[in-house]
């Protein structure tokens, strides 16, 4: 079940090439925001995804826990009110 979701999920993104990218920032800005999500590619392939943040939050979650760990400071003791959202 939740690996038919996440493809359902993926199929759902558009892709965009990196030169679009570059000239329509602010309109995908605007669309990811409203909940679109893009694939990136770059000469055939996929580079980059642009999705709206609460989407990734565990992404987010995970890269910070290793931030801390990388700097020494358990989870417990960093300031949550700087966590997205």
């Amino acid at each position: 079940m939740v690996k038919l979701s996440l493809h359902l999920e993926e199929a759902m993104e558009k892709p965009v090439l990196a030169a679009d990218v570059s000239r329509k920032f602010s309109k995908l800005l605007r669309e990811v925001r409203e909940g679109k999500s893009y694939v990136v590619t770059s000469h055939g392939r996929a580079v980059a995804r642009i999705v709206p943040a609460e989407k990734d939050i565990g992404v987010a979650r995970a890269a910070g826990a290793a931030l801390l760990k990388r700097l020494g400071v358990r989870a417990s003791g960093y300031n949550r009110s700087l966590e997205p959202g």
